[in-house]
């Protein structure tokens, strides 16, 4: 695996009337503990519209395709590229532990604005067994779950959609699908077509570099409990770029994989 360019950036936010730490640590896939840490404060804190929040959303772009739609599910980010380039990246919501966004090889099969929730049977089923009112159909309303836009896979009843939580981004929440902050789907909408690829990976160990030559190690948990052999899957990563080895930092290499707080962080041996 060769190592990925870098997207996002380190900068201060000015928070807004009716801001919270969990609004936005899902607008700039952040996790909300590593915010408040980073800011020094408690996840229960109300904020104040006025006050200063550094913020670090750098990530990783994990190596892909030429075209279409990549989802790395541990990283909790949908990067879409054209002509080899990434052109766009968002966070997203995906699947609770007990019901897993599968991975895989899929494409846009649907395209629909306004949708209707079509209830499947097994959500009917979770419906019932929590003694909530059973749906079959939601129409497009203020309550359907999928919002404005909603983009079917060739794998049935799984699809990248909008939603009216838009806290709930860069979460494991949903039964499956992939949840997306409503204007981060309204911009991605217009760009795809039926038939764009669509890959969703499980890559919880990402190497970048940055056009400057700065090295980056970006960890997160391994929320599916499916590749727990972290110290491995860095020596494998290393090993394969093994030009850029010799410049890692081991110990800043170490904290960041201790760490698993899911930012890009430099281990170069040297910061620019």
């Amino acid at each position: 695996m060769g190592t990925g360019e870098i997207v996002g950036s380190r900068f201060a936010y000015t928070v807004e009337a009716g801001d919270t730490l969990a609004g936005i640590a899902a607008r700039f896939a952040v996790r909300e503990r590593t915010l408040a840490r980073e800011n020094h404060l408690p996840e229960s804190r109300r904020l104040a519209a006025g006050q200063q929040i550094d913020i670090d959303d750098r990530h990783v772009v994990p190596p892909a395709p030429g075209e279409g739609i990549l989802i790395n599910v541990p990283q909790g980010m949908l990067f879409f590229f054209e002509a080899g380039r990434c052109v766009a990246s968002h966070p997203v919501g995906l699947g609770r532990r007990t019901w897993q966004t599968p991975v895989g090889h899929f494409q846009v099969e649907r395209k629909e604005e306004e949708p209707v929730w079509v209830v499947p049977r097994s959500i009917q089923e979770e419906m019932r067994r929590k003694g909530e009112k059973v749906l079959e159909r939601v129409p497009h309303c203020d309550e359907n779950p999928l919002g404005e836009y909603w983009i079917g896979l060739s794998i049935p009843g799984y699809g990248i959609h909008g939603t009216i939580a838009p806290e709930s981004v860069y979460h494991f929440q949903t039964h499956g699908c992939i949840r997306m902050r409503p204007e981060d789907v309204a911009a991605l909408y217009p760009r795809i077509a039926v038939g764009t690829p669509v890959e969703i990976v499980y890559e919880r160990v990402l190497l970048g570099t940055a056009s400057d030559g700065t090295i980056f190690l970006e960890v997160h948990p391994d929320v599916y409990r499916r590749s727990r052999q972290q110290a491995l899957a860095i020596a494998k990563l290393l090993a394969a770029n093994a030009v850029i080895t010799t410049a890692v930092d081991c110990d800043l290499a170490a904290e960041v994989a201790a760490r698993e707080d899911g930012i890009a962080r430099i281990v170069s041996l040297r910061e620019p």
